[in-house]
């Protein structure tokens, strides 16, 4: 566990070196940029100024690198706003970059076509599961069903592209359809079942996660079948199997558990990439 601490404590290290350079960029922006630019339009105006732009900026950076600085001069103002700047900028930038990566992925995924997707067959993005929480061997409800969901999901909400789950459809890719976990629903249709997955990622993996995984339906065969398209989360996703937390991970085509060596391994440079 202590490893574990220090491992975020370094990730959490490096993303505030990433903001103090992002503020010391903007600061220097402030200092050599917006109070020069400032200068010169004040002075303009008050008719002290027969410079063109460039020679008055340049006149004002020769003085602040020989030290001939006013006392009334605005620099500290000027940093700190261009500091700020730098702060919001990165913010912004990091906002931004990462939901249009994810429209981006989501518009490649709903692109391709289904019936294509499961020819292929299950892969490192890709995994099928035949129903919910219906067991077909022993025809009755079998809750377990739901934690190899949620293991699946895990899997791929900590890889780095995220993936596709497919219900309703058998691990050779023959079509079962949700007929049957929509009978074991309060809400028996694709409404209930939807409320009934994003209830379980939000009990047992955490509510922040519901809107990285995007639930739809299609119908093959006159039958339903559950699309889920996973996001990577922006943390490590833990599932508390027998009382103990346990880090998910996608392996070729399939999902496994790391020991705690691997786990710290693997969030470090997992994550470290995102920042």
């Amino acid at each position: 566990m202590k490893r574990f601490f220090l491992l975020m404590l370094s990730l959490w290290k490096q993303q505030l070196k990433l903001y103090a350079t992002a503020a010391l960029i903007g600061a220097l922006i402030g200092v050599f940029i917006l109070a020069p630019s400032y200068n010169f339009i004040y002075s303009r105006e008050s008719n002290n100024n027969k410079l063109s732009s460039l020679e008055y900026v340049f006149s004002q950076l020769t003085s602040i690198f020989d030290g001939n600085i006013a006392e009334d001069n605005l620099l500290m103002f000027y940093a700190k706003i261009g500091a700020m700047l730098g702060l919001l900028t990165v913010g912004i930038y990091g906002v931004l970059h990462k939901r249009l990566a994810r429209i981006e992925s989501l518009k490649a995924e709903l692109q391709k076509d289904l019936a294509t997707i499961i020819a292929l067959g299950e892969g490192p993005y890709l995994e099928f599961k035949s129903s919910l929480r219906w067991d077909l061997e022993q025809s009755r409800i079998n809750r377990t069903l739901e934690g190899v969901i949620l293991k699946t999901l895990a899997g791929f909400l900590n890889s780095s592209h995220g993936g596709t789950l497919l219900i309703g459809v058998a691990d050779d890719g023959t079509i079962i359809g949700l007929e049957k976990d929509y009978q074991t629903l309060k809400k028996p249709n694709q409404d209930g079942f939807e409320q009934s997955i994003m209830t379980a990622i939000s009990t047992n993996l955490g509510a922040d996660l519901c809107s990285l995984v995007h639930v739809l339906f299609h119908v093959i065969d006159q039958k339903d079948i559950c699309r889920l398209i996973i996001s990577p989360a922006h943390r490590p996703v833990f599932l508390t199997q027998n009382g103990t937390p346990k880090l998910f991970v996608r392996t070729g085509g399939a999902t496994r558990d790391l020991n705690i060596q691997e786990a710290l391994e693997f969030v470090q440079i997992r994550w470290k990439r995102e920042g």
